[in-house]
């Protein structure tokens, strides 16, 4: 008497097993659109992630944010990178019900480029949040990103990265990642502000070279940083350095007015101060007259 199991039985066994898998699949649709699959790079990794809207109506915003893995001992950029280094670059122009997407840099740190100079990023994880504002509020967001960007050891190796993620506004389970990458996003400032965290004032030096001297008031038990950007990314600004003669409770920096583009004397132009001093950071305009 035979044992093998008859083959329409099978085939009934077969079909329940896919039709298993399938019911899997399509019923957890929120795993799904919470984040997209990771896009693995020789020493890095990145993808997208979901967080719920804020707003409403006209006012409603999504939110995501784009979530990078860095090997051991590598490091990314910030929007400006300093002596050297690539800033990441976004494009969005394939995506769905977009009208616009701003991606958020969190405060940055320094660190030595290797060759003499510092360069402007972040170490290990890093989430970048990204607000998007949709063409109707009403229908969700197809998000579609082409990014290029450099990761950065002793030598800098180029990236890339096509992502693409649905936003339906109700996704809660990257809320605090992407909160937190937020809440580390420099806050708007004004110089001459009096708080115990401030950029309290900036100085025009006179000399042989122009020089700018930025006097910052930072939190007790806080070592501050400063950054110096221009108003577009054809300024290469040096990184502040801190100096003495500030007074009492304030922390100076300085930098010479180099890095400009070709034939710029730079007056009139706005430059961008970030100041960071542990987990807070503050950002201010201060033009050149």
């Amino acid at each position: 008497m035979s044992h093998r199991p008859n083959k329409a039985r099978h085939n009934i066994r077969l079909a329940f097993f896919l039709a298993a898998i399938l019911s899997g699949v399509a019923g957890s649709p929120a795993i799904a659109a919470e984040m997209s699959p990771w896009d693995d790079g020789l020493q890095s990794s990145v993808r997208l992630i979901a967080a719920r809207t804020k707003g409403e109506g006209a006012e409603r915003v999504h939110r995501a944010g784009i979530e990078f893995k860095l090997n051991a001992g590598w490091k990314t950029y910030w929007r400006y990178p300093g002596d050297s280094g690539v800033p990441p670059s976004f494009d969005f122009s394939k995506s769905e019900n977009v009208k616009s997407a701003e991606v958020l840099f969190p405060a940055p740190m320094r660190f030595p480029d290797g060759a003499g100079g510092n360069s402007i990023g972040y170490k290990k994880a890093l989430v970048l949040p990204v607000h998007v504002v949709p063409n109707d509020p009403a229908k969700p967001v197809m998000l579609r990103l082409k990014l290029d960007y450099a990761v950065c050891e002793k030598l800098c190796v180029p990236a890339e990265a096509n992502l693409e993620l649905k936003l339906t506004g109700t996704d809660k389970a990257n809320d605090a990642t992407i909160g937190a990458a937020e809440g580390f996003v420099p806050k708007a400032s004004t110089v001459g502000d009096s708080g115990p965290f401030a950029i309290r004032a900036v100085h025009r030096a006179s000399g042989s070279k122009p020089k700018i001297l930025v006097d910052v008031a930072a939190p007790a038990g806080t070592t501050p940083m400063l950054f110096a950007e221009g108003p577009n990314a054809q300024w290469a600004l040096p990184l502040p350095e801190p100096v003495s003669g500030a007074p009492a409770g304030l922390q100076r920096f300085f930098f010479a007015l180099e890095g400009l583009p070709p034939g710029e004397s730079g007056k009139g132009a706005t430059l961008r101060l970030t100041a960071v001093a542990g987990d807070k950071a503050i950002e201010a305009g201060y033009r050149l007259d």
